[in-house]
């Protein structure tokens, strides 16, 4: 081992020795070098160790300035050493000065000896302060780093997974998936990802139109629901859509197209007719309830089949519940349906009398059916009782008491018609594939029988399709009226309510059968567990069903 050599140092009386070191690595000291690496960091990331702080652990042996000219410490009865925090824990003596590995500065009486058992002791010794002010120093850091590496490590991942998802949107974009670039922008309307839905908007609007094909006509109307959504004024856009349709005769002509060119609305009411038909075929008085008698179609073909009956025709009353939809439409309150219906019936030869309720169907009270003795009565839910809120919605749970109160009055015979679909209680972006499968559908089935520039099917796309759209996209809680439910959820309702099934009539299914023959198209019907369903290919659109 090299003997070390010493500086001496004349300052004043006293003699200051230093020993110069010879190699900072085994002391454990870093390089300059690395000691720039300590002080900053990556310049995309915080600078978590500035170089003050880095320092400063080491020791600082502060400067004291003299005016004697002499040394500091010189004569003192005590020594100073710095532990990590900067405070004396040593004492000085004597009047030489030396430089001690032990990180100190001691006063000794003559030289230091130079042996090598002398040196390995000290070494042993600044090695072993060291390593407890490397643990003081980079302990607390040392969770930092691994902090700091964790997070660098998340956002790596973020990042690759954000260039991921922007990657397959642009190839979805340029290969034109309308449906899946509006699955896209419900998502991130769900997720409020305004980057996404601004580029997405602009995208799917030069795609979408209302003349274009099936697909493109809907998602014009579910494009403009999104945007409403994010506005928060889907609401206005759903009573504006109400407000700005034809009054009187041309908005009824819109309605009757979509009921002639569709057999949705024949399918639902000739079933009902026929269960209606087939519980009163014996009776003499038959009292029909209706929950929600629109125009008052529904009734037409059973006072004529009625009135063929054999051994004569029953005396019929109608009980009609209005809706403000519908006696919108008409221009007019629901006795303006109950002329148009005594005017069939006496045309008929038919007993015939009309009971008008003017209250939505959800305020209705039994009082308002008034009940006579010794009529059988028949009850009829034809596609209203999903404009009916239930439990989800407030706590008087109107879609459940109208089932007790149909139940209450006992009758022989209860229709329920209604679309197959569950929108009722499906978080929003369920209900928007909801919408967009079904109504696609529907508006295939249209793509056949009507141009796609007819002006009459644009009316009827717009004023009686995209308004329930709109509603079921842009609305929530109590301002979202169109909430339906599937088949097996109404079962169970129903059966809560005490009901039974009440089976169809072979002939019933033949005379569906007879009515889809006529429309051109790829329609289904289904029996099932004693409901018939009506679709078009794969897509269910209505069920219909009776119970007792």
């Amino acid at each position: 081992m090299q003997t070390s050599q010493k500086h001496e140092i004349s300052y004043g009386s006293g003699r200051f020795y230093v020993e110069p070191v010879q190699n900072l690595d085994s002391y454990g000291l870093p390089s300059s070098e690395n000691l720039e690496n300590y002080s900053s960091s990556d310049n995309s990331s915080q600078t978590f160790y500035p170089s003050h702080q880095i320092l400063e652990p080491y020791g600082t042996f502060e400067s004291a300035s003299t005016s004697n000219n002499s040394f500091p410490y010189q004569n003192s009865p005590s020594t100073l050493s710095f532990s990590p925090n900067n405070s004396p824990v040593s004492q000085l003596e004597s009047n030489s000065y030396v430089l001690r590995p032990q990180h100190s500065l001691e006063f000794v009486n003559g030289s230091p000896e130079d042996d090598d058992s002398y040196l390995r002791h000290d070494l042993d010794d600044l090695r072993h302060k060291m390593l407890e002010l490397e643990s003081v120093m980079l302990g607390p850091n040392a969770d930092m780093l691994d902090t700091y590496d964790a997070e660098v490590k998340q956002e790596s991942a973020s990042f690759l997974l954000e260039s991921e998802k922007w990657k397959k949107n642009m190839e979805m974009v340029s290969k034109g998936d309308l449906k899946e670039m509006l699955y896209t922008c419900a998502k991130a309307v769900d997720e409020n990802d305004i980057e996404t839905i601004e580029w997405m908007v602009t995208e799917l609007r030069k795609i979408v139109s209302i003349m274009g094909n099936p697909v493109e006509r809907l998602g014009a109307y579910m494009l403009e629901a999104l945007v409403s959504k994010m506005a928060s004024s889907g609401s206005t856009i759903y009573k504006s859509l109400k407000c700005s349709e034809p009054t009187g005769n041309e908005l009824l002509s819109y309605m009757h197209v979509l009921y002639e060119i569709c057999p949705y609305f024949k399918f639902g009411y000739m079933s009902a007719n026929g269960a209606i038909a087939e519980a009163m075929k014996e009776e003499r008085e038959v009292h029909i309830i209706d929950f929600q008698i629109t125009q008052g179609t529904q009734w037409v073909s059973l006072i004529q089949a009625l009135a063929r009956r054999p051994g004569g025709p029953p005396k019929i009353r109608i009980t009609g519940v209005d809706d403000s939809y519908s006696a919108y439409a008409r221009g007019g309150g629901v006795d303006i349906v109950g002329g148009r219906l005594s005017t069939l019936a006496q045309s008929c030869h038919v007993p015939f009398e009309f009971n008008a309720v003017r209250v939505p169907a959800s305020e209705v009270q039994l009082g308002d059916f008034e009940l006579r003795h010794g009529e059988a009565v028949a009850v009829n839910f034809a596609l209203m009782l999903h404009h009916v809120p239930d439990e989800s919605v407030n706590i008087h749970n109107h879609r459940d008491r109208l089932l007790r109160l149909a139940k209450h009055i006992s009758p022989k015979v209860v229709t329920l018609v209604e679309q197959e679909f569950n929108t009722n209680n499906a978080p929003f972006l369920e209900r928007f594939v909801e919408t967009m499968n079904y109504n696609s559908a529907v508006y295939e089935s249209i793509d056949l029988v009507l141009p796609r520039d007819h002006k009459e099917r644009i009316n009827v796309e717009q004023h009686c399709l995209a308004r329930e759209v709109v509603n079921l996209v842009a609305c929530e809680g109590e301002e979202r009226v169109e909430r339906h439910e599937p088949m097996s959820k109404w079962r169970m309702r129903f059966a809560k309510a005490g009901f039974t099934p009440y089976p169809l009539s072979s002939f019933i299914n033949s005379s569906i059968k007879d009515l889809l023959d006529s429309y051109r198209g790829h329609y289904t019907l289904e029996e099932r567990d004693g409901a018939l369903y009506l679709g078009w290919k794969n897509q269910v659109l209505v069920a219909s069903c009776a119970w007792r």
